[in-house]
């Protein structure tokens, strides 16, 4: 109460000087007097700041023949605590069997410490969190909330360099690669300055998020040239992307098989050969990546041949129609169940890049041929799948519409995150 009446004393002069220019002549003015109070105030001891240091969330799908181990490496967890605790907790029992094509989603420390984890699994969320002293476990019914999220960023260095500094989830960034891979070559196209809009799906349980959805829209502006694609759902369970005329995006093979890489050796009638030291012809594209990067099939096809063979070391083939086959050499191994005469979709995982055969490091040997003619992959027209049908127009126009505004919403923005 006295500071509030010192403060009251102390402000009235003030209010006097501005009032002074309503006053009228002669008018006598009290003079208010002033005192200084000093008071000691008793504050609170001081304690430590809380642990600011920062966290990194990633998130990984399940592969065939993952163990926890495995898993918890590509998360980049280095806590041999946790891992300990995850394969001894019978609270943790949602982890003994991996189900592929299920995400987990971590976050950890700078160094690989584990904060926390959520593994969706049909209809239950187990989650995992480190405490003051340890961690709790515990798994519950999964209600899930869908959001819609939106994000636009520019390039500075790469794709994923960009959609990081815009915390976007890396399995979109992926996404956005799959969707424009067969106009834009992710491994030499891009730019400094190029920009991206993305309109995608995050689902969330008691407003945290645990896994990551479907791109919705998108757009991508490479050297001044926008490119555009929107989701459309024609049956249960499938759809595509199109552009906003409704062509399909999907050519009938990608221009790499590999999602993210650089290219060390072009398509070229002469080359030195690093192992064989000498000049010969190079009737294919030499993509550097670390041995177990994920290789996946140009195109829909039947396995002609996979095995160990020659120079190529673990070799695959595929046969695509009738007339077209792709070459995948160097591979450190195949994809579980991959054989002769079994068929494979675009996009499927095949095998994982090596250094077997005439390798002098980690890469992957990528052919393309027609009529068993080598053809430069990155200079060859690829056919476009099928456009959207009459009878689905009128549908597809109508979603088309509403990607298109939430699209021109984020276009001109420098960086935006709506929700």
């Amino acid at each position: 109460m006295r500071h509030r009446v010192a403060a009251a004393l102390i402000a009235l002069p003030c209010f006097g000087v501005v009032a002074a220019f309503g006053i009228a002549p002669d008018t006598l003015v009290e003079t208010v007097p002033v005192n200084n109070i000093v008071e000691e105030l008793n504050l609170p001891a001081l304690t430590p700041a809380a642990d600011i240091s920062p966290t990194f969330t990633r998130e990984e799908r399940i592969q065939r023949g993952d163990t926890l181990g495995s898993l918890l490496a590509r998360l980049q967890i280095d806590d041999p605590e946790a891992l300990q605790l995850l394969r001894n907790n019978k609270q943790a029992k949602a982890l003994y069997q991996l189900v592929p094509g299920k995400t987990v989603r971590v976050t950890t420390t700078a160094d690989g410490r584990l904060v926390n984890l959520r593994y969706l699994n049909g209809g239950s969320l187990l989650a995992v969190d480190r405490n003051g002293t340890g961690y709790t476990i515990k798994e519950d019914p999964a209600r899930l909330e869908q959001r819609v999220l939106m994000i636009s960023a520019q390039i500075r260095n790469s794709l994923f360099g960009a959609t990081d500094a815009a915390g976007l989830p890396d399995p979109v960034a992926t996404q956005i690669a799959d969707i424009f891979s067969t106009d834009i070559d992710f491994h030499r196209d891009l730019r400094k300055g190029d920009r991206f809009s993305v309109v995608y799906e995050m689902f969330y349980h008691h407003g945290e998020p645990v896994k990551t959805g479907r791109v919705l829209s998108a757009e991508f502006i490479n050297q001044g040239k926008t490119y555009q694609a929107v989701y459309f759902q024609y049956t249960d369970g499938q759809g595509g992307y199109y552009t906003l005329d409704g062509k399909n995006l999907r050519k009938q093979f990608l221009r790499s098989p590999l999602e993210f890489s650089r290219i060390t050796s072009g398509f070229t009638n002469a080359r030195f050969h690093p192992v064989l030291q000498t000049w010969r012809a190079h009737k294919g594209v030499d993509y550097g990546a670390p041995t177990g990067t994920r290789v996946k099939a140009a195109g829909d096809g039947v396995v002609e041949f996979s095995g160990r063979h020659g120079g190529y070391g673990n070799l695959i083939v595929l046969h695509h129609q009738s007339k077209f086959t792709t070459y995948y050499g160097h591979l450190s191994g195949f994809a579980k169940g991959l054989r002769k005469g079994k068929r494979v979709m675009q996009g499927d995982v095949i095998g994982y890049v090596g250094a077997t055969g005439l390798a002098t490091g980690p890469h992957l040997h990528y052919e393309f041929r027609v009529n068993d003619v080598s053809q430069n992959p990155s200079r060859i027209a690829m056919p476009s799948a099928p456009p959207i049908t009459p009878g689905q127009k009128p549908e597809f126009e109508q979603n088309a519409k509403s990607y298109a505004q939430r699209l021109d919403l984020l276009r001109g923005t420098n960086l935006a995150r709506l929700d």
